[in-house]
Order: structure tokens, then sequence, then C-alpha cells
């Protein structure tokens, strides 16, 4: 498997992933409400970076995304179980 099948595999995982889990999370707050407005961009963005076959920043994109949620939901402004 060359690196662009793996890297292209491994953002899809992580997509497919961080898709499912943000179903069962949801923002406490307006500050909240940005950082699921932020995650969704980046999972857009993944998206359309995988689209256009720019594999490096799709892969940041979805890296971003669970940032996003994890510091979201250590700061207590998301809930849910990641």
């Amino acid at each position: 498997m060359s690196v662009e099948e793996e890297l292209r595999n491994e953002t899809l995982k992580w997509l497919e992933r961080i898709e499912e889990k943000i179903k069962n999370v949801e923002a406490v707050n307006e500050k909240g409400k940005e950082f699921m407005r932020n995650i969704e961009a980046y999972i857009s963005d993944s998206r359309y970076f995988l689209e256009i076959n720019d594999l490096v920043r799709a892969f940041e994109c979805v890296v971003w995304a669970w940032a996003w949620l994890e510091i979201g939901i250590e700061m207590d402004l998301l809930k849910g179980e990641i």
C-alpha cells in the first residue's frame, strides 16, 4: 500500500469515527455551539480536501476536528462520550 493510500485510509477512518461520535455530543452553552460549528467545519474541510486529493490537509483537518471535540468536552463546553 502506498503512503497516499495509507493517509487516505487513516483520514477516512478518523472522519467516520468523529462523524459517529458527534451525533452523541451537544453544546452546553454558546461557546459550546461555537466549538460544534468549528468541529463541523473541520470535518467538511477534510471531506473537501479528500475530494481534491490534498491528503495532508484532509488529515490535518480531521485532527483539528478531534482536538476541538476533546477540548470542548474537557472544558465542559460540550457534553457526550467520545
